[in-house]
């Protein structure tokens, strides 16, 4: 039962930590950009999922205006961005220039008949049930749908000093469980065993012998 309570528990953790990475990491698409408008929005439950008011504006009003991209992938499904300041909050992009993004964006716009791509970096998800969007950091146009995105050294980055932390973590408890932890453990086992059998032979004196 031990046993089982423990996977249990490092596998939650494992897919925890997986999905916070498969978040806030950048992530690139390659699109052809449709349309770009902006909309008043409500966060209610889906609130932790929406960054926060541009930096400089009143960033006590609950509701405000946020701007979003429409987007069309190469194999031809639908991708809609919004455009939001992380500023110093988390994730850490330190992003400012929201407006600036916007624009930049209504630049790219392209019809089907005249396609025109861009590679647009991203952290987050999309998900139609929970109304959120991927936030969208930087715009650049690239050549075609097949273009290259480039290699994610921020990722590679990111996740190489992660496992470092974690397996140095892991040697040192291991070294500590090994010196301490399991010593200790076999020395109470022992005396356990050892009191165990003494109250076994206690018992064995009351016995009604033949």
């Amino acid at each position: 039962m031990l046993g089982l309570i423990r996977w249990t528990f490092w596998i939650t953790v494992w897919v925890l930590m997986a999905a916070v990475f498969h978040y806030t990491l950048p992530q690139v698409d390659i699109v052809r950009i449709t349309d770009t408008y902006e909309k008043r929005i409500d966060p209610g439950e889906n609130k932790l999922f929406w960054a926060q008011a541009d930096i400089g504006t009143d960033g006590t009003v609950v509701n405000r205006d946020v701007f979003f991209i429409q987007t069309r992938r190469a194999k031809g499904d639908v991708m809609v961005y919004r455009n939001e300041d992380t500023g110093w909050s988390w994730p850490p992009y330190f992003k400012f220039d929201t407006s600036n993004l916007q624009a930049e964006a209504g630049d790219l716009k392209s019809s089907e008949a005249a396609p025109r791509y861009a590679a647009i970096k991203h952290y987050g998800w999309r998900n139609e049930f929970l109304t959120i969007f991927p936030n969208a950091i930087s715009i650049r146009p690239v050549e075609g749908p097949d273009a290259a995105k480039g290699i994610p050294w921020v990722n590679i980055v990111i996740l190489t000093l992660f496992a470092a932390v974690v397996y140095g973590i892991w040697v040192r408890w291991r070294r500590f469980r090994m010196a301490r932890l399991d010593p200790t453990l076999e020395a109470i086992e022992d005396d356990f065993a050892e009191k165990s059998d003494a109250v076994s032979r206690w018992f064995g004196t009351w016995r009604k012998k033949k």
